[in-house]
């Protein structure tokens, strides 16, 4: 429970942290970014399980690069659903859900290695 916590925040910092540094990438507020951070949560969750399901041929096709479109897209539905957070098209998506996801991969691989 604590990690999870902590795996919100530290994407709601992100978020807010990328939105400074990337043209496209628009966030009002900490609570804003906040926000973001749990509704991409509940979207992988909820939805990027079926999206991969729905495109695992163009996926496989791909050798997995497909994954980065469906993550592109999560944050431009992430987009859609909250009011403070804009980004500006696919390609801004694409280049923060990448950056993201390499934060959120160190940042995991620092917890686990608390963890030991």
């Amino acid at each position: 429970m604590l990690k999870t916590i902590l795996r919100v925040f530290f994407t709601a910092f992100v978020t807010l942290l990328l939105s400074y540094f990337l043209p496209g990438i628009y966030v009002e507020s900490p609570e804003a970014a906040l926000i973001v951070a749990i509704v991409l949560g509940l979207l992988r969750i909820f939805v990027k399980p079926l999206l991969i399901l729905f495109t695992l041929p163009v996926t496989v096709f791909t050798l997995g690069l497909f994954l980065l479109v469906i993550n592109a897209i999560i944050i431009l539905i992430a987009d859609h659903l909250v009011k403070g957070f804009d980004v500006d098209g696919f390609w801004h998506a694409l280049l923060f859900s990448v950056l993201l996801s390499m934060f959120q991969s160190i940042f995991n691989q620092l917890i686990e290695n608390k963890k030991r």
